[in-house]
């Protein structure tokens, strides 16, 4: 598959409670968009089944099919809002098991961490492999040692597969990961100010 250069990422936690609303995550997803973005994941590790089915089906509803929009974890919700794919990280179902789940026509992304994970995604059944954390990052309460711009290098010696580097990507950096042989960069924080401004930017410091 061929990967846009951003992957833009709707974390549901970066949003306080009282705007937790399906509304606002809806029109979060759809500024990326009107920024330029074609591949949107929604991540969601603090809310229920009914609140991740209810934004993703909106989400779905409201980007049309112009938008590719990945679950990440939960392979039932993709199938049950009919998202386009889903991405599973070292704690969730196995690749196996995910494309077993899916089937064959929706899109598989595995995170990997080390050359030794991403190894073994490289023989599976993904069609893409995420690597990282490439800088320090906040997103994650514990994540795993940084693998800089020479571990990028390293990854893309050991696969052919698209690779997407996650972890602390900015404005500033983005362009540097790409040179070191990613073919995406996946974006959390940066994006959370001002989506369609920043997404626009982001894809103009990445073409």
């Amino acid at each position: 598959m061929n990967l846009p250069r951003l992957y833009a990422i709707v974390d549901v936690s970066c949003f306080a409670l009282p705007l937790r609303t399906t509304a606002a995550i809806v029109d979060y997803a759809r500024d990326l968009a009107a920024g330029g973005a074609t591949l949107i994941q929604y991540r969601n590790k603090v809310g229920t089944t009914r609140e991740m089915l209810d934004h993703t089906r909106e989400i779905r509803r409201a980007l049309g099919k112009n938008v590719i929009v990945i679950m990440n974890d939960r392979a039932d919700v993709c199938i049950a809002a009919e998202l386009q794919g889903v991405h599973v990280g070292r704690e969730d179902l196995s690749p196996e098991s995910a494309r077993t789940l899916i089937g064959p026509g929706r899109i598989l992304g595995v995170s990997t961490h080390n050359l030794e994970q991403l190894r073994q995604a490289d023989a599976g059944p993904a069609d893409y492999i995420a690597y990282g954390p490439v800088f320090a990052t906040s997103s994650k309460r514990n994540p795993d040692p940084v693998v800089g711009l020479d571990g990028i290098r390293a990854a893309r010696a050991a696969t052919k597969k698209p690779l997407v580097a996650i972890g602390g990507i900015t404005r500033a950096n983005a362009r540097s990961v790409i040179d070191a042989g990613a073919d995406s960069v996946a974006v959390i924080s940066d994006l959370l100010s001002s989506p369609a401004k920043v997404a626009e930017e982001f894809l103009r410091v990445l073409v």
